[in-house]
């Protein structure tokens, strides 16, 4: 009965998240209604023409199914914004949502991409918050990124500040949010403490890194192995990386050398589950808590049961659309952890993954090294 009645609230959660992201993509395709002249008599200008787009009609593998297409811009009503995108990236929930396969997914056809960073061209006779030359990101997952322009509602967009880094700018509401808020609201954290992580290369666990780095703790990194091991520890380590380490490594008996060094891990980030997971579990500290964020390896989270039973160990789950959308109402501890990530990035204490520039027009082998296995830069359409 109880695993009837949370399937059901979880069921509940999603169809209303689907609804608003669905709600969302309406709006920005809808054609607006003109406003009246305003207060100095100006009377707005609307875009004319269309722009490139990254489309799929249907859900299949993004190299098959995603096509370069010109796309009809409305009209810039009242209280709407004209951008052009600059730069978009190429993230796992975008390529999980082209294959059908995500928790939320648009109506079809639609525009790929959910992350990504625009400036504002022309604004309606309304607009208060916004100004031609701006720079601006989505609040929420659902624009679809992957395209030249848009035109969309004032209040879907956060202005940035004017000094932050283009690639900075273009992959930050999704992966550094994600993993500040992992660092910030499932277990207190003191400096000395200790986290371990799974994919520590992945957008993620970059940020991860950084930012635990800059709050004085120290990070046992797991990646899987590879040739170029050692080039990517020397990276993670260059980043803040405490330890850097093999999912094969976490499995032997040397660990139990690691832990004469630094404290048993409080907090686990698992964005890989399987047996990585379960790893991640056994070396937690009585009381540790693992929060999962993704499971690339696409098997389920197993757990021990001394695990649970003897060092009372905390299982639970974390998604950053849901978090913003539990938020939406009051905007304050949005805007609180942008200043916080804004901050790191003028220190120096927070930069963009590595990142591989390519254009719009050259899509398909973007999408292609996007899915590559042992993948250690994000691909990033300039726009």
């Amino acid at each position: 009965m109880k695993s009837s009645l949370l399937l059901s609230v979880f069921l509940r959660q999603c169809a209303e998240t689907r609804t608003n992201f669905r709600s969302f993509s309406s709006v920005v395709l809808k054609r607006q209604v003109p406003c009246s002249p305003g207060p100095r008599g100006m009377q707005p200008r609307f875009a004319s023409g269309g722009c490139s787009a990254l489309m799929f009609r249907r859900h299949g593998e993004p190299s098959q199914v995603v096509e370069l297409e010109t796309l009809e811009l409305p009209s810039v009503g009242a209280n709407d914004v004209l951008v052009k995108m600059l730069a978009a990236p190429i993230n796992p929930a975008d390529i999980n949502m082209v294959q059908g396969t995500y928790a939320i997914l648009p109506e079809l056809p639609a525009v790929g991409g959910n992350e990504g960073v625009a400036q504002v061209v022309e604004v309606g006779c309304q607009v208060t918050t916004l100004k031609p030359g701006d720079w601006v990101i989505p609040k929420d997952a659902g624009l679809g990124t992957w395209r030249t322009a848009a035109v969309v509602s004032e209040n879907s967009l956060i202005q940035l500040p004017s000094d932050i880094p283009l690639l900075s700018a273009a992959t930050l509401s999704v992966n550094p949010c994600t993993a500040l808020r992992m660092l910030s609201d499932f277990q207190e954290l003191q400096a000395g403490d200790t986290l371990i992580q799974n994919a520590a290369n992945s957008g993620v666990g970059q940020a991860v890194i950084q930012i635990a780095a800059a709050r004085g703790l120290t990070t046992i990194n797991i990646v899987r192995d590879r040739p170029q091991f050692n080039q990517l520890s020397d990276r993670l380590k260059a980043m803040g990386a405490s330890h850097v380490i093999t999912e094969e490594a976490l499995r032997l008996p040397p660990m139990q050398e690691l832990f004469k060094t630094c404290p048993k891990p409080k907090l686990a980030l698992n964005g890989v589950g399987g047996k990585s997971a379960t790893e991640l579990l056994r070396h937690l500290e009585h009381g540790g808590t693992m929060v999962t964020y993704g499971g690339m390896s696409k098997r389920p989270v197993t757990i021990p049961v001394g695990a649970l039973i003897f060092k009372d160990v905390k299982v639970r789950g974390f998604w950053v659309t849901k978090w913003k959308a539990n938020h939406a109402h009051d905007e304050k501890p949005f805007i609180d952890m942008l200043d916080e990530l804004f901050t790191l990035i003028r220190q120096g204490k927070l930069t963009a993954p590595v990142c591989n520039q390519v254009e719009l027009g050259d899509h398909r082998r973007a999408l292609e090294a996007a899915m590559e296995p042992y993948a250690s830069a994000k691909q990033i359409l300039v726009l």
